[in-house]
């Protein structure tokens, strides 16, 4: 057996979910979310492991030409003009079936696809041709607040309306809907029974399902009936120090040090100062965190999924101590950091599919701060921040700071609040007040 076959012991296989290359093709007429939805999509499926990438027609469109002046050229008598829209659109299927076939898992074709004579023609590249699996996501809306909202945000901000006023801007975009919706054809069982769709209205107000084909059109499903656009606040902060922190060892269920109760302290006050309304704050089971909520003055729930990374046979061990008992098991980590798998412990694609359910709970919710740890602060914000899972073991968490993130329909602003002064560097003292190898980023 060549050495190349023979699997690292401790290596966390990956999952099959996906058992034959899929593609996920949006439906709607413009300003119905779909950008919103696809993107939002792509960045769960690439957190959960799944190589997946977006396709916007709009964006081959105008790459392809500048004939773009006003909503004339989406008329459907306009012949000229629906010759380059159904190019651009046959470009960006084809590039999403080389990227298929190529290795990635999930293509998200997001364009608006409303004819029949359209989707037939994703029928025909996708499943006839490639043997792709196909899954139609449509969203419905006639709630016009909604619709409002999504010209407002979104659309005139669009390159198509660079420089332009924006009032000029919606009136155009609105007429350009209009082109659309004389030739919409909604989704049917009635004539497009065979294939597989979830139909959302009004983003969220109920679903329509037909004909799920596996696993992963059922995550996707159950992903779309959980995501909201209401604006909402939220916060991520890691515990504050630990006597496990002071000591240099991971893992365990240590009480917080005197300068963690301070930043326990100083995070109760910037909660009252902020002022949030329906604040929720979760933590988990461990007492470093229960400990850092304690001045909080909001409704507690504490997380098992919320616990640290297992670090299995290493916990309560500093990094010297793992090094020099498990020097094999310390190189392997640097080779592959997302899956390895700490002995009798957990890898960080573990720590990922056991945050999976407090994800979708966070999309449901509307203002909530989670007290974490920081390998979990790591795949909470790779999921906000769009990372990859390869990033994702790597991905930067403050100390004594609060990541608050602003959410408004398809925009999320973040920033970073410090909340203690820490000792600089040249004041010879850590995070922790005391010198602490770099190695200590090493969980």
């Amino acid at each position: 057996m060549s050495h190349e076959s023979v699997p690292l012991p401790n290596k966390a296989s990956c999952p099959h979910i996906v058992r034959a290359p899929t593609v996920i093709a949006m439906v709607g007429l413009p300003a119905r979310g779909k950008t919103y939805i696809s993107k939002k999509l792509t960045r769960y499926l690439n957190w959960i492991g799944i190589t997946t990438r977006a396709f916007n027609v709009g964006e081959y469109r105008r790459a392809a030409t500048n004939s773009y002046k006003n909503h004339n050229f989406f008329r459907s008598d306009n012949k000229e003009a629906q010759e380059i829209r159904t190019k651009c659109a046959v470009m960006a299927i084809n590039d999403a079936c080389k990227f298929l076939d190529r290795g990635g898992e999930v293509a998200v074709i997001d364009a608006t696809n409303t004819t029949k004579e359209r989707r037939r023609m994703l029928v025909h590249h996708c499943t006839e041709q490639h043997q792709f699996k196909l899954f139609f996501v449509e969203s419905v809306c006639d709630d016009p607040n909604i619709i409002e909202a999504n010209i407002l945000e979104v659309k005139v901000c669009s390159p198509d309306y660079t420089g332009q006023d924006k009032n000029e801007a919606v009136k155009d975009f609105l007429q350009r809907i209009e082109h659309y919706r004389h030739t919409y054809e909604t989704m049917d069982d009635a004539t497009e029974r065979d294939l597989s769709y979830i139909q959302i209205f009004n983003q969220g107000e109920r679903f329509i399902v037909n004909k799920l084909a596996g696993h992963l059109q059922s995550r996707v499903v159950y992903y779309l009936m959980n995501i909201h656009v209401l604006p909402r606040t939220i916060y991520l902060t890691r515990h504050g120090e630990s006597a496990m922190n002071l000591l240099g060892k991971i893992g365990g269920d240590s009480d917080l040090s005197e300068r963690g109760w301070a930043y326990a302290e100083a995070l109760g006050r910037f909660v009252e100062e902020e002022n949030i309304p329906q604040l929720k704050v979760w933590t988990s089971e461990l007492k470093r965190t229960i400990q850092t909520s304690r001045y909080v003055n909001a409704p507690k729930e504490h997380w098992k999924a919320l616990n640290e990374i297992d670090a299995g046979v290493c916990e309560g061990m500093t990094y010297e101590e793992i090094q020099q008992k498990y020097p094999e098991e310390f190189a392997l980590r640097d080779q592959d950091k997302f899956h390895y798998r700490y002995p009798s412990g957990e890898s960080y694609q573990d720590l990922v599919a056991r945050l999976e359910p407090v994800i979708l709970e966070l999309e449901r919710q509307e203002n909530v701060m989670v007290i974490c740890h920081q390998a979990v602060c790591r795949c909470l914000l790779a999921y906000f921040q769009d990372k990859s899972a390869e990033e994702i073991p790597y991905v930067p968490v403050p100390f004594e700071s609060v990541v608050r993130m602003r959410m408004s329909g398809p925009r999320c602003q973040a920033e970073t609040i410090p909340l203690l002064r820490r000792p600089s560097v040249s004041e010879g003292a850590s995070p922790y007040g005391r010198k602490v190898d770099t190695g200590s980023l090493w969980l």
